[in-house]
């Protein structure tokens, strides 16, 4: 574990690096709890992630997004490492969409007589953003490496206040095979305020999924699904000038 967060900690100092290149850019963030669709990834546990982008003239873009993880004791892994490319632009009336694919890897898990493997699943997606509102739609057909379809709706509210404040909405729809046969069909929701200072984003939401009080709510540190507030703090580089 420490190996691992040690490897992922020098990783981000070079993706810092690496973005004063051209069209690179890398952010770098710290939050209290890795919060995925309303389900906590790294046991309520603080997560550093980072990611280095690319993004050219035409509209394609790719890049690579790397985090800590805590899945309990049965399943091996301390990272997750996901891939992704895409293309994103604008129509005539200036609404923007994107489309592309993740490709989520967990490159030092392994399976063994104690403990099971995370497998890797690739996850499509296209949206569609107008103003302060974005609608996107997730698809894989290997959710969590278990060849099963899975389908995630989302949509999002952000409006921008004064004095570096803005207000931000998102909830969404997890549903299709995966999820009717193992868990339920559900939805995620969080409400927050965000707050720009300098080079940083601090971010402050409040979670809580369909699940909570429910026969599938988790409310051991693993895999929670229920109401909690998490904690950001973001910076992205290249610095530019205040």
């Amino acid at each position: 574990m420490k190996y691992s967060i040690g490897l992922l900690a020098a990783g981000m100092l070079a993706t810092a690096g690496v973005a004063n290149a051209g069209d690179f850019s890398s952010t770098v963030t710290a939050v209290s709890d890795y919060d995925f669709r309303g389900v906590s990834l790294s046991a309520t546990d603080p997560a550093l992630q980072a990611s280095i982008d690319y993004a050219g003239g035409s509209g394609f873009y790719a890049g690579a997004w790397v985090s800590n993880i805590d899945y309990g004791s049965t399943i091996d892994g301390d990272i997750e490492l996901d891939l992704y490319g895409g293309w994103a632009g604008e129509f005539k009336n200036g609404a923007g969409w994107d489309v592309g694919l993740v490709w989520y890897t967990y490159p030092d898990s392994s399976s063994s007589l104690t403990k099971s493997k995370i497998e890797p699943y690739p996850e499509a997606y296209v949206s569609i953003s107008k103003g302060p509102f974005k609608v996107k739609q997730w698809y894989t057909n290997d959710y969590g490496g278990t060849n099963q379809d899975a389908l995630y709706t989302d949509a999002s509210l952000s409006f921008e206040l004064s004095n570096g404040f803005s207000l931000n909405f998102h909830t969404g729809y997890n549903f299709g095979e995966y999820f009717k046969r193992n868990v339920e069909e559900y939805y995620d929701f969080s409400a927050g305020v965000g707050y720009t200072v300098s080079h940083f984003n601090l971010g402050l939401k409040y979670t809580t999924t369909g699940l909570d009080g429910g026969p599938f709510e988790v409310s051991s540190n693993e895999f929670t699904n229920t109401g909690r507030v998490v904690f950001s703090i973001a910076t992205t580089f290249p610095w530019g000038e205040d």
